[in-house]
């Protein structure tokens, strides 16, 4: 069960099966689900502006609407997600590194998705006031936003089905789609105190920011 972007529709679609546990529940704390479903659904939003969806209008027509410096600003953003990821690789395979290319549409999303997710929060929270923290847990309301995002993409593959996601998938393997996107972000470095320069919190200038 899974939600997507229909570039043809300019829609968004999610089955009733997705929006249950881990991605949503109306009884648990918003960050959770800010942080699970909020990320799927930015996902999909921002599958409109990605390398495939930026070629279709708001009508699902496939024309260039984009002006010509909006079109390079894009690509000189997005080939620093593909470096960044082509970079990632899979120590029990040998080091084999990931595709950047291939992958580049779903990194974008998984990016842009998670921003507007933690920002959408950060509104829920200036109207509603923040909530209470999650008993026995000593982490702060946007901690466990990011837990709770980090948690949909926890996974186990065997070897080969591994390789074979590398070699042929359009989602980067899940631990890189965690990896990849919050080292990107500044405010995931500000809320888990990441010192400068280590993996999860690189310069600045070494971040990619599509979106």
């Amino acid at each position: 069960m899974n939600a997507f972007y229909s570039p043809l529709e300019n829609s968004i679609q999610f089955p009733a099966g997705i929006l249950q546990e881990i991605f949503f529940s109306n009884d648990r704390p918003r960050y959770l689900n800010y942080g699970a479903i909020g990320w799927v659904i930015g996902h999909e939003i921002t599958h409109g502006f990605d390398d495939q969806g930026r070629q279709f209008d708001l009508d699902g027509n496939l024309v260039d609407w984009w002006d010509p410096q909006t079109k390079t600003r894009y690509l000189e953003k997005a080939d620093c997600i593909i470096k960044q990821y082509s970079n990632y690789t899979i120590s029990e395979l040998d080091n084999l590194p990931l595709n950047g290319i291939n992958t580049q549409g779903e990194n974008i999303a998984d990016n842009g998705g998670i921003k507007e997710a933690y920002r959408a929060y950060n509104s829920w929270v200036k109207r509603n006031g923040a909530e209470k923290l999650l008993p026995g847990l000593e982490y702060s309301q946007k901690q466990l936003f990011w837990i709770s995002a980090a948690n949909v993409w926890c996974a186990k593959y065997r070897p080969k089905a591994l390789k074979l996601r590398v070699l042929t998938g359009v989602h980067s393997p899940d631990m890189f789609r965690v990896q990849g996107p919050f080292s990107n972000q500044e405010e995931f470095a500000t809320d888990w105190k990441c010192p400068k320069n280590s993996p999860m919190n690189p310069e600045t200038s070494k971040k990619c920011q599509v979106w």
